[in-house]
């Protein structure tokens, strides 16, 4: 299928998702959602029924786990893994450990690890945001090579929305960056942003990357790093827990998680959450549903409970 039909049926769709889910809201005698046909429908509702609001302690794996806070609920990752190849986004099954949503985030927060091995934050105390800012745009620029093949709009980075930070104390990286399709016109509050957050391990790192656009991202930013600071490795897994005679070594550098890798995944996350974003944007009465509807979750999952 066409890419681009793909994402304009994907938008037609959830449109008229997020209203009958308005409907099911506020109609007090439907405790579970109506049946859905469409496989966006069907995807939300298999993540909507093993929802896990916040407080609540969710495993990542055998690596880690978050402290996830009251006000988030956690997507498990094989129902996410669905709804995300719904909406046209390649998931990694093997590393993917699900989506987090907030009532006060437009747009959602996808869990990711990669087991690159041990990197070395040496190159942090030397870093260079003009660099690291062109670094990842010919990154960018090698990437859009693969998404021209698969149909997908070749990007641009425009520029720094949070320049590189990273905590050699608590080994947490965080930066952002705007991007927008190569000859687009789009505004600069609309424009893709993919808020990136990191915690190092012993034997890799898990990413905590904010889908949202320009808009939006300071309001998100706060609960964002929020959530990054719930994450936590388990004990001998920790980025001090690594043994240089066992373990092994990431072939690269952390400025490298600025860079060419991860100007690999920039692009079609962008476009996903601009996917979401748009329809939050124009269905006002949506959008209050779709918060309701959170909420009416969390309750509901309680009282299950």
């Amino acid at each position: 299928m066409n890419l681009s039909f793909r994402f304009f049926r994907t938008h037609c769709v959830f449109l008229s998702f997020l209203f009958a889910l308005s409907f099911n809201v506020f109609a007090a005698n439907k405790s579970e959602p109506q049946q859905a046909d469409d496989p966006v429908e069907i995807a939300y509702a298999a993540m909507e029924r093993v929802a896990v609001p916040g407080p609540a302690t969710i495993p990542l794996g055998e690596k880690a786990s978050i402290q996830l806070p009251k006000g988030y609920v956690y997507f498990p990752p094989k129902e996410s893994s669905v709804f995300m190849t719904e909406l046209g986004n390649y998931v990694d099954d093997a590393n993917f450990y699900g989506l987090i949503f907030h009532m006060d985030i437009a747009g959602f927060i996808s869990i990711d690890y990669d087991n690159s091995g041990y990197i070395k934050d040496d190159d942090a105390k030397e870093w260079d945001a003009d660099e690291l800012l062109e670094s990842l745009r010919e990154g960018t620029k090698e990437g859009n090579k693969d998404r021209v093949k698969k149909g997908i709009p070749a990007i641009e980075v425009i520029g720094w929305v949070e320049k590189p930070s990273y905590d050699a104390t608590t080994h947490r990286l965080i930066w952002s960056a705007a991007s927008k399709d190569i000859g687009s016109n789009v505004p600069m509050k609309e424009q893709g942003v993919n808020y990136n957050t990191y915690l190092l391990g012993r034997e890799g790192y898990f990413e905590l990357n904010l889908i949202t656009d320009r808009g939006n991202v300071d309001a998100a930013k706060p609960l964002t790093k929020t959530l990054l600071n719930a994450v936590s490795f388990n004990e001998g897994q920790r980025y001090s827990d690594y043994n240089a005679k066992t373990d092994k070594l990431a072939e690269y550098g952390l400025a490298a998680l600025i860079g060419g890798i991860a100007a690999k995944k920039i692009g079609l996350l962008a476009m996903i959450g601009l996917t979401l974003l748009k329809f939050w944007k124009i269905a006002a009465i949506a959008v209050v549903a779709f918060g309701a509807g959170l909420k009416h979750l969390v309750f509901r999952k309680k009282s299950d409970d």
